[in-house]
């Protein structure tokens, strides 16, 4: 087996710190749904996220420099109203109909499945390289989810509640897949948009049902952690699937629920388990698999010509106009000449090549 690597490869870093953030989230969430209706919770945290993501937007519009991040343009918006269609429509709307027939411990072990289906969509439908390591990290990484939220499945209220359940999980997966595709696109804006959409559609929900409007210091501690919890989270999320691409994104997320329970632990002092210190092993050793990934062989760059975050490296050797924006990194149109080499490397927005066998 290989050392650990010096440094985390990039995209790594920012998958397992969106993880972190959304895990967090959860306790947090936990004690404000003591004065909060849990749908319109959902709400305001989407909310919460978009509309804080919007302020950091018109914050980085006022400073004056060189755009550093690629505008969504074209076929992006077409993606991202998918994405948000799936993740921010479909999504918490199935869940939230699976919820109220299914016991909280089934919820939480069929919510693995999203980083399963995630991986398997980036495998089958967009031909997204997973070999054998990636696969048996992923397995374990959500092996020790299972491990952590019970591994029964016994729905007592039918089948109806798990199945909306499975299938917001694969609203979820297309969600990251679709947005995979215009990763190379200004996270900040991508999470944003997402956030305000998903607010909007689980707010109304909850208000149609029904729920009313928390106190003030509640409404604003919801809001807050949404930017933290889902929106800075998704904002990284989206960054790791530029770089690592959506299978291992999407793997590193499933850490989520052993970062909550962590910090459940610090802050609602709940017990050490045994099933909470399995699953850390579990975890660890799936995220070392990946960590630890040599992906190298010859393989050839296509021409081709987009807009994107990036610096001078081998793979962007261009000629800039007068016109380009000084420094680096930095964001513009530029043109990719045919490239034949070999080095290690993930399945990032410039090696989204077919593998032989």
């Amino acid at each position: 087996m290989s050392a650990l690597p010096r440094a985390l490869p990039r995209g790594v870093g920012a998958a397992l710190l969106a993880a972190a953030l959304f895990g967090a989230s959860t306790p947090f969430a936990k004690l404000l749904l003591r004065e909060v209706d849990p749908w319109l919770l959902a709400g305001v945290l989407y909310l919460g996220s978009g509309l804080g993501l919007l302020g950091l937007v018109a914050i980085l519009r006022r400073a004056r420099g060189a755009r550093a991040e690629a505008p969504l343009q074209g076929q992006d918006w077409i993606w991202l109203g998918l994405a948000i269609a799936a993740g921010g429509g479909a999504g918490p709307v199935l869940l939230m109909l699976g919820l109220s027939r299914t016991a909280a411990t089934t919820a939480a072990l069929l919510l693995n499945l999203e980083g399963v289906f995630t991986a398997l969509l980036a495998w089958l439908v967009f031909r997204e390289n997973l070999d054998r390591r990636i696969a048996l990290g992923m397995a374990a990484i959500v092996g020790g989810g299972i491990v952590l939220t019970g591994g029964t499945l016994a729905p007592s209220g039918g089948i109806a509640g798990p199945l909306a359940i499975v299938a917001a999980c694969l609203a979820w997966a297309i969600d990251n897949n679709l947005t995979r595709r215009i990763a190379s696109a200004d996270p900040l804006r991508i999470a944003m948009l997402k956030g305000c959409a998903a607010g909007v559609v689980n707010v109304g929900i909850a208000l149609s049902l029904g729920a009313a409007w928390p106190a003030s210091v509640p409404l604003a501690a919801g809001a807050l952690l949404g930017l933290g919890g889902y929106g800075i989270s998704l904002v990284l999320f989206v960054v790791a699937l530029r770089h690592v691409g959506a299978a291992r994104t999407g793997a590193y997320f499933s850490l989520a629920p052993f970062f909550g329970a962590a910090l459940g632990v610090a802050l609602l002092r709940e017990p050490i388990t045994g099933a909470l210190i399995l699953a850390g092993v579990l975890m660890g050793w799936g995220v070392w698999l990946h960590v630890t990934e040599e992906h190298s062989h010859e393989h050839e760059h296509h021409a081709m010509a987009h807009a994107h975050r990036h610096v001078h490296d081998e793979h962007h050797q261009h000629v800039h106009e007068d016109a380009a924006p000084p420094g680096e990194p930095h964001s513009h149109w530029h043109v990719h000449e045919p490239l034949r080499h070999r080095h290690p490397h993930y399945p990032d927005i410039h090696h989204r090549h077919d593998h032989p066998g």
